[in-house]
């Protein structure tokens, strides 16, 4: 009797230390999942002439080029406003157990902004990726932002184009690794294409297709160094990236015999993002070749006929060289910055047949400078900027290297409040 007491204690003991285990293991578990978070966003603007944009104005650009009816008078010299609500945004921060001895993560993100105009206030992905975090490697696969745009050094305007046409903006599917040591990480990406894609030498059409049919997917190499001091609010990051992306225009030449005649192209990026006490100091340079892909100017052309026969021809990039500067003070409540940008169009490394192709092609360079206020008052947050955009369109005539002859500037001036609730 008394050993069968002992054996009923001893189960007893065994189903409370699994049962304590369990509990223990059900803490743990409510550390895994999935946490949301984004914001509501109106935007309410105005804009002095008409522009090229996307999404009826929300994705601001560049100023349209004159346009004149048969007074001559300039039509696109016309004014509009739009109040839209399509930037609101939700994320899925998700967190789970390891794998393979390293943390992992994942985040999906998405927005009412559409795919196309025509599908205005439509749900679209933005960000879907998994990592997968070693003590000093780190691998990210998925959709997420082009490695030319650099989250440690990017201008923080009102307007949702973040200096778009001299800053790169795009978001693509990718592989990603990275190795970090103190403040420095190295980071190398293999990428494609998806909703930012080039374009064929027409400027029209829009397509992955191109890089796809390469076969070579998109490469960048990216050296980063930060530091910070918490107790002084005070902050360092710096760096460079270098970039190369291929695309194949066409399967066929103009005579209808296959090619394999590639665009290459090459980019680079140095940057410094300076965080003193009170105030925060952004500065970039960029060169990019054929960099429609980023929602840059540029493009390619016609380099020279390979084949009379077969009418096989070999293509060149257009390069364009970009600046900007963004700085902001550190205000918790109140919150003033500006931002300026310069893109030169450089034009080919070679004469060129015929003219170039591509996204504003005919824009021989291009400025904007955008002062702005941010408000915090708990979850509210409310933006105000005024974005003065310069574009200077040539006459329709091209130097021997595809650069716009004869420009002359129209300008387009934009206010814009934005209105968010941050959750």
């Amino acid at each position: 009797m008394k050993n069968f007491t002992h054996f009923l204690l001893l189960i007893g003991i065994v189903f409370s230390s699994v049962n304590v285990i369990k509990a223990q293991d059900g803490e743990k578990e409510k550390n895994f999942g999935i946490k949301w978070s984004g914001y509501v966003k109106n935007d309410f603007f105005y804009d002095s002439r008409q522009t090229v944009d996307a999404r009826e104005g929300h994705l601001l650009l560049w100023p349209s080029a004159p346009s004149l009816d048969v007074n001559g008078d300039d039509i696109n010299a016309h004014g509009s406003f739009n109040f839209l609500a399509i930037q609101t945004r939700i994320t899925g921060k998700i967190t789970g157990p390891d794998a393979m001895g390293a943390k992992t993560s994942g985040v999906i993100e998405g927005e009412f902004f559409g795919h196309t105009n025509g599908d205005i206030n439509g749900f679209r992905l933005r960000h879907a990726i998994v990592k997968l975090d070693w003590t000093k490697s780190h691998l990210m696969t998925g959709q997420y932002w082009h490695p030319m745009f650099v989250l440690e050094c990017f201008p923080g305007t009102v307007s949702f184009n973040t200096g778009m046409a001299f800053a790169p903006f795009s978001r693509n599917p990718q592989i990603r690794y990275s190795f970090t040591a103190g403040g420095l990480k190295i980071s190398a990406t293999a990428y494609g294409e998806r909703d930012f894609a080039s374009r064929d030498i027409t400027g029209l059409v829009s397509s992955s297709i191109f890089m796809r049919n390469s076969g070579i997917p998109g490469a960048n190499l990216h050296l980063n160094y930060g530091t910070a001091n918490k107790d002084a609010g005070t902050a360092l990051n710096t760096g460079f990236a270098v970039n190369y992306h291929t695309m194949q225009p066409s399967l066929t030449t103009p005579a209808g015999y296959i090619t394999s005649q590639f665009v290459q192209s090459l980019a680079g990026t140095a940057y410094l993002n300076l965080k003193l006490s009170k105030i925060n100091f952004k500065i970039a340079g960029n060169y990019v070749e054929n960099p429609t892909g980023m929602m840059m100017p540029g493009g390619y052309a016609v380099l020279e006929v390979i084949n009379l026969t077969t009418l096989d021809q070999s293509y060149i990039p257009t390069r364009s060289a970009t600046g900007w500067i963004d700085i902001s003070s550190t205000g918790k409540k109140w919150n003033f910055g500006v931002f300026a940008g310069y893109n030169q169009n450089l034009g080919t490394a070679k004469d060129i047949i015929g003219i170039p192709g591509g996204l504003g092609i005919n824009i021989e360079h291009l400025y904007r400078v955008s002062p702005r206020v941010n408000y915090y008052a708990g979850k509210v947050q409310i933006g105000a900027e005024i974005e003065y955009t310069v574009a200077a369109y040539g006459d329709g005539t091209y130097d021997s290297k595809g650069v716009p002859q004869n420009p002359e500037e129209v300008a387009n001036i934009r206010f814009i409040t934005g209105i968010y609730y941050h959750f």
